[in-house]
């Protein structure tokens, strides 16, 4: 499938998550793509043409009256199912069905199958039969009868990278048991969504969360077979992992994914107690009834127990009182973070004594090498170079800082590894902005070189633009497989982003491509990247999009794009000389502007 704005939105978001959350945040999310299947044959049938309907056909006209109706419906399904036929003769009928998730409320189910109705048309496009995966809801539709019918020909395994390193055998038979429990459940549901979950404990801290459903048009029989089906196809002990079928689809994680309050889980053990042996005293000479008793006893209870817990309530909030004025007055201590410390010793044997393979970049402070612990742990070391400038103090602001992350503008490096995990780097010359600041001036000009926006470079002013700018830098690096701060050596052009506004002015924009993304790409979507890319890098900040908007440009086809203006940093000034050579001299004149060198090559993308 071709889908590379949706890839690069997803990039966008674990290289500027930490700076860009209250701009994300605003945005309604569309539903989280699990996998798509576009059928260009039909399947068990030999029609001409295979499995591909032409524009303005009978088939397209049932098959907008298809989508009409499950969009219409998504609202009203109780069970979070809905199955319709437009159309009445064959072969231009179109059959489909959503499902929701069994745990998804009525809104979020609505959203994810209007989402899904607009969006299956954009990812399988003239195609007849198509079935699309969310995390919230599947859309299928066919122009063969899919109804009652357990499909199992058609699948998607989706698995979490990391295995689980203790005790696999243990694992997997804990894991095999509980979603076959889940599964006959799912298959015998008698509230019509035939659906399931289930946790058990992997270990006394480790619970093991399970998920199973199937369409409700399925018999019992065939709903339990194509989840029995699933379960065989789960790969082995994996952290998490989820089979897709058209028809049913089961997951485990190690974390709880769904509602536990809707629907689906097992009932409590139910706890009968004995019947009570004593008899009830009756009041008599001296004698007080239990009734009276109660009423004394039960009040003087509850008292005592508020008043326990007021007396702690206070007792804490006093002491975290105490803790953070002493962590105010001392907050230059670095043995205020509680940080862990390491000798030299454990570090070399780490890195395999600072060797050359386990390097993996440079910046400012020196060297860093990637390390592996006793424990298994992967650790990030630096090494202060002895030409660096830098010691004690930024060392230590540079510790503070990490282990205080709970700021919302750090500026920074967000590197990622081959998972596509997030991590955290070069902290060493963060700032610290106000709440609402959103620009600012520094006489101190710091980042790496090829990545800062014009006006930062030149004149140290720096706002939210200046990380868009930074990020449409990344955008033509990943398309063309070349990097901007040495493009002026290749190519005769003088660096990448001149080099891309030539071709986009030409009309030429595809020649910027890398030519190993040849044959896997779609050409509107490379030119569509290209084209935000463009508008990232604009030389005047207030006509970069914000980076909400990239997001929102990148992850829709309907929003119309401003036609982008002549970049900023262009390759040569007035003069005709090169800017990056100017700039690249400007280190041994000026101590206000320090270049960081970043080699970091973790994933192939080297952030700003």
């Amino acid at each position: 499938m071709n889908n590379l704005p949706h890839k690069m939105a997803r990039k966008a978001l674990f290289v500027y998550a930490i700076p860009l959350l209250s701009l994300i945040a605003v945005i309604k999310a569309d539903p989280k793509l699990f996998s798509v299947d576009c059928q260009n044959a039909t399947l068990g049938t030999t029609l001409d043409p295979p499995g591909t309907y032409a524009p303005n056909s009978t088939y397209q006209t049932n098959l907008n009256t298809l989508f009409s109706v499950l969009s219409s419906n998504s609202n009203n399904a109780s069970n979070g199912f809905y199955n319709f036929t437009a159309g009445s003769s064959p072969p231009d009928v179109a059959y489909g069905l959503f499902l929701c998730r069994g745990d998804v409320a009525a809104a979020s189910c609505r959203d994810c199958v209007e989402y899904a109705t607009r969006d299956v048309v954009e990812r399988c496009p003239w195609s007849k039969l198509a079935t699309i995966w969310y995390d919230e809801c599947l859309l299928r539709y066919s122009n063969l009868s899919i109804f009652a019918a357990a499909e199992t020909r058609v699948w998607e395994v989706l698995e979490n990278r990391q295995n689980v390193t203790n005790n696999e055998t243990r694992f997997n038979e804990v894991l095999g048991e509980v979603m076959k429990n889940i599964a006959n459940r799912a298959s015998s549901d008698d509230s019509g969504k035939k659906f399931a979950t289930g946790e058990v404990n992997y270990s006394a801290l480790q619970p093991v969360y399970g998920l199973a459903q199937c369409t409700p048009d399925l018999s019992d029989s065939n709903c339990n077979g194509c989840l029995l089906n699933g379960i065989s196809k789960l790969p082995q002990a994996k952290l998490g992992a989820q089979v897709l079928f058209p028809s049913c689809y089961i997951r485990y994680e190690m974390y709880l994914f769904y509602n536990a309050s809707i629907g689906g889980a097992p009932p409590p053990p139910s706890s009968v107690l004995p019947p009570s042996t004593t008899t009830p005293s009756s009041p008599g000479k001296g004698g007080i009834s239990s009734h009276v008793i109660i009423a004394i006893v039960v009040p003087i209870g509850v008292v005592t127990m508020l008043f326990i817990a007021s007396f702690c309530f206070l007792s804490k909030r006093a002491k975290r009182k105490h803790n953070s004025l002493r962590e105010k007055n001392d907050e230059d201590d670095i043995s205020t973070v509680q940080s862990l410390q390491y000798d030299l010793g454990t570090i070399k044997a780490a890195t395999n004594n600072f060797s050359d393979d386990n390097k993996i970049g440079e910046g400012g402070f020196g060297p860093v090498y990637k390390g592996l612990l006793l424990d298994g742990q992967e650790v990030a070391v630096k090494r202060l170079s002895r030409t660096s400038g830098q010691g004690a103090l930024e060392f230590k602001n540079e510790v503070l800082l990490v282990a205080k992350l709970q700021h919302r503008n750090l500026v920074s490096n967000i590197l990622l590894d081959g998972d596509m995990n997030a991590k955290v780097s070069d902290f060493g010359m963060a700032r610290i902005f106000g709440v609402d600041q959103t620009q600012g001036n520094t006489s101190r000009v710091v980042g790496t070189f090829g990545y800062m926006s014009p006006e930062y470079a030149m004149h140290g002013q720096f706002s939210a633009k200046s990380d868009v700018f930074s990020f449409g830098v990344l955008v033509l690096e990943i398309i063309s497989g070349k990097k901007n701060n040495n493009f002026y050596q290749s190519d005769g052009a003088p660096d990448l982003l001149s080099y891309s506004w030539e071709l986009w002015r030409e009309g030429t924009p595809l020649d910027l491509m890398d030519p190993t993304l040849e044959g896997s790409h779609s050409r509107n979507e490379v030119i569509r990247c290209i084209h935000i890319a463009l508008l990232c890098v604009q030389n005047d900040p207030v006509a970069r999009p914000s980076m909400a908007t990239v997001i929102m440009m990148l992850n829709s086809y309907s929003s119309t794009l401003s036609l982008p203006q002549q970049p900023g940093f262009l390759g040569r000034n007035k003069t005709g000389s090169n800017i990056f050579k100017e700039l690249e001299s400007d280190q041994s004149t000026s101590k206000s502007i320090q270049w960081s060198i970043n080699e970091a090559s973790i994933t192939q993308l080297e952030p700003r």
